[in-house]
């Protein structure tokens, strides 16, 4: 029982039980407890402080910075904004200068990058990675997102080296966004990349640097969008849309699954195919195909 005991209020070698953190200005006591077996009787000093806000992470990265968040035990900076009605869940770690809002979530494993600002009311699941950006209110951020990372951007110079492009700047998404399961949206390079309020974007969904996305569009799954693409309002991509770099797509639009869009649109209606016609027009080129493979040679 000694034994235990000792164990419980001592830290191990490996750093795998927390201990209290000392603030300048606090005090600490300590307590004697004797500890009496059938045999023996034992004294075990330990050492407390009053001051139970702040916990030291696992391995010493106090020393770094790092503590323990109460509500979740997670692990955050010590420069970092956090609410108290937060919950940071244990694995989780939030870096330097992060800014998170009242009642925000964030799961097992999710990395908050150095100053990620997050608004109120958002929910992120596990596994989830934020960098480089800034998320709005009551958004919900399924697990395995990837926010902020650089985009691909490259360039052969003169001597025949492939070189990376700078990616320099943030990922903006709006109030009430939702980003489905392993989407990736990259930072911005020569201008920020932006989802606009209350836009839906589905798993598996790959948004290039530079892109932007304006209010209430839905992305459905697999959907791409190559960098410096600009998207309007109320827009609806099916499964598998493809838009190419560097062309835009005016207010409501929506997009057949498996188009690609190769030019800009510039009216509203439905469009599908490859390349992306209206409608109509690719539904009697269908048919005509449908119709010169039935031909006898």
């Amino acid at each position: 029982m000694a034994t235990n005991l000792r164990r419980l209020f001592s830290v191990s070698a490996q750093g795998v039980l927390l201990k209290k953190k000392k603030l300048p200005g606090s005090f600490s006591s300590c307590r004697n407890l004797c500890v009496c077996s059938g045999q023996t009787t034992e004294s075990i000093t330990v050492t407390s402080s009053p001051y139970d806000g702040l916990e030291t992470s696992l391995g010493g990265d106090a020393d770094k910075g790092f503590l323990r968040w109460r509500n979740g035990g997670g692990t955050y900076h010590s420069s970092a904004v956090i609410d108290s009605s937060a919950l940071v869940e244990f694995g989780a770690v939030v870096h330097e200068k992060a800014i998170l809002g009242a009642e925000v979530h964030v799961g097992s494993n999710t990395v908050v990058g150095p100053s990620v600002k997050i608004g109120p009311s958002t929910k992120i699941g596990y596994n989830v990675s934020v960098s480089n950006c800034s998320i709005g209110e009551l958004c919900v951020i399924h697990n395995g997102v990837c926010v902020g990372q650089d985009g691909f951007g490259f360039y052969v110079d003169e001597q025949g080296n492939m070189v990376k492009k700078p990616q320099a700047l943030n990922v903006k998404i709006g109030n009430r966004v939702e980003i489905g399961a392993n989407t990736c949206i990259d930072r911005g390079s020569w201008r920020e990349t932006v989802i606009g309020d209350d836009t839906k974007i589905d798993n598996l969904v790959q948004i290039g640097h530079n892109v932007v996305i304006g209010k209430s569009c839905l992305l459905c799954g697999q959907v791409g969008i190559a960098g410096s693409a600009e998207i309007g309002d109320y827009v609806v991509l099916g499964g598998r849309v493809a838009v190419r770099d560097h062309v835009s797509i005016v207010s409501k639009v929506r997009l057949a699954a498996n188009s690609c869009v190769t030019k800009s649109i510039t009216e509203p209606g439905d469009f599908g195919g490859f390349p992306a016609v209206p409608i109509h027009q690719w539904r009697r080129q269908i048919v005509e195909a449908k119709i010169l493979s039935k031909r006898k040679p």
